[in-house]
């Protein structure tokens, strides 16, 4: 093990059980509260042919925890043309349970509804399933309100009455993962058939952001071997598509994700549900180029939307709040690029309807939207989330209430160093290039996936010599510095879209210390270690 490796293993405090975690020391699903009523209701469905809807959410946690939900149920023995799975529509139903499910269900004629990554908060929909004679399990991960819907079971490791500490990163696709592990518990699907579905819980727990450390590490450990070799034919297309070299945390995030959550933002979520789903070879192709071509109008959407914003400024407070006529599907990620950008919370408003706004919100730090959009309830329809991402709705008239109570919330709260939060951080401070190499790179793979609580580590170079700054691109707004350490090692870095303050960098006089992430170069079959550039202190 080289120096540098072993030293970032210390300061993160991680052991060999981190690096190689046992598939079989899992936390016991039946630490969730109400988990074995759900497991005992699902038996009974079992037995008496009962239908059942599978209700779950538009994005890629919601369309992978509903597929994980479904073959679960599959395999534990529900035939299927028993099951249907319904997803809201992001424009006309929003986040939650659409009261069109109460419809559907008694056209249906189903006795049973397992919500995935939605639920908690649905009190009216649930009652009205009550009175049919509709039993309701819900599995969730957001937050929960004190007093909790009628369902038969709540499974939400965030529930006030019964938290579940250990289980409270879990995505929503993670807590389904554990009805499917509960089932194995049970004798009800034959144990190891359940690792199939990994893969989709690793797409779905990267794609939230969910913490990598503890059960996520467990279970997205695996889940990177399962995706490796997924029997998914729309996986396999998608990844074509998108480029897919390497299978870590950023292909995921920043490959992956994007075009199954394209779906949902533009379209309809079951595309992505499809692709997921689909035996067929031909089906996988066409739904994969769908979901291509969904994703670059995304991409179009997003930069018109935070380019018309950048150009006319943002409104002064603690807290962005910003509204446009834009398209509903791309507001959270403008949300975020704001964030990055102007280093504050950020919400991104559009008229959806005559009168009404609906957004996205994006958080950082100890401010938590969940927490302000209670605070703010008042002067909402309805909103709710996590402490980092949330989405809102609200009458136009109340834009000026909302604006208020929001940022007089924040400033409540007396906040400090907030902005520190989203500083480039080092694991280590360097000034010897000889053990950036290929072993190290080896290394530092076995800390994949990345994610939150397990960063890809980012080493500070100190004491480093400038010997050559090039502009890169048609554009000349990519960098490459050629970097020597104290001992005379060589170290190439690069970045894209360059500030122009590292653009103008003078070798001769500048004197910086950056910030990187090492990286594989392969140039004519030439494997090399090199950096990419985060951040730069000129000193």
């Amino acid at each position: 093990m080289s120096k540098i490796f072993e030293r970032l293993l210390a300061k993160r405090g991680f052991n060999e059980d981190f690096l190689h975690p046992k598939y079989e020391n899992a936390i016991s699903p039946f630490t969730l509260e109400s988990m074995d009523k759900a497991v005992s209701r699902i038996n009974l469905a079992i037995k008496n042919h009962e239908k059942i809807l599978i209700y779950g959410d538009y994005d890629t946690d919601g369309v992978t925890a509903s597929t994980v939900m479904e073959q679960a149920l599959l395999l534990a023995g529900v035939e299927p043309e028993q099951i249907t799975i319904m997803l809201p529509d992001r424009f006309a139903d929003g986040y939650g349970m659409s009261p069109k499910l109460i419809t559907r269900a008694k056209k249906q004629q189903i006795s049973l509804v397992i919500t995935v990554d939605c639920g908690s908060r649905n009190h009216e929909i649930i009652d009205e399933l009550n009175t049919l004679n509709i039993n309701t399990i819900v599995t969730d991960h957001h937050e929960t309100e004190a007093e909790l819907p009628e369902a038969l079971a709540i499974i939400n490791p965030h529930r006030k009455d019964s938290p579940t500490p250990s289980l409270q990163n879990l995505a929503g696709v993670g807590v389904a993962f554990k009805v499917a592990e509960a089932l194995v518990q049970e004798g009800m699907i034959k144990k190891g058939q359940e690792k199939w579905l990994l893969d989709l819980v690793l797409l779905g727990t990267v794609c939230d952001s969910m913490t990598m450390i503890g059960e996520n590490r467990r279970l997205c450990y695996y889940g990177i071997k399962v995706l490796a070799k997924t029997r998914r034919p729309g996986l396999k297309e998608l990844m074509t598509r998108a480029g897919v070299k390497d299978l870590n945390a950023e292909s995921i995030g920043f490959q992956i994700g994007p075009r199954l959550n394209a779906a949902g933002r533009l379209d309809t979520a079951n595309i992505s549900l499809n692709l997921l789903r689909t035996t067929s070879q031909t089906e996988a192709a066409s739904l994969a180029e769908q979901l291509e071509q969904l994703n670059k109008k995304r991409k179009t959407e997003q930069i018109n939307a935070t380019k018309e914003i950048e150009k006319r400024g943002v409104k002064d407070g603690p807290v962005i709040i910003e509204t446009g006529k834009w398209h509903e599907g791309i507001l959270g990620i403008v949300a975020g690029r704001l964030v990055e950008q102007y280093q504050k919370p950020a919400f991104v408003l559009t008229e959806t309807s005559e009168g009404i706004l609906k957004g996205s919100g994006r958080s950082f730090g100890d401010f938590n939207l969940s927490d302000a959009l209670e605070h703010a309830r008042d002067v909402i329809i309805n909103g709710g989330g996590h402490a980092a991402a949330a989405g809102v709705k609200l009458k136009s008239e109340n834009l000026y209430h909302f604006r208020e109570q929001i940022n007089d919330y924040y400033q409540s709260l007396h906040l400090k160093n907030q902005a520190d939060y989203l500083k480039q951080h080092a694991d280590l401070n360097l000034t010897d290039f000889s053990e950036l190499n290929l072993k190290l790179l080896q290394e530092l793979k076995q800390l994949e996936p990345y994610g939150p609580g397990n960063e890809e580590p980012v080493f500070c170079l100190q004491d480093v010599q400038i010997t050559g700054a090039t502009r890169m691109g048609a554009e000349r707004n990519h960098l490459r510095l050629d970097l020597r350490d104290k001992n005379g090692k060589y170290l190439k870095a690069i970045t894209f879209y360059a500030p122009e303050t590292w653009l103008n960098l003078d070798p001769a006089y500048d004197h910086i210390q950056p910030f990187i992430k090492l990286i594989k170069n392969d140039f004519n079959g030439v494997e090399s270690c090199e950096a990419r550039i985060c951040d730069i202190i000129i000193l």
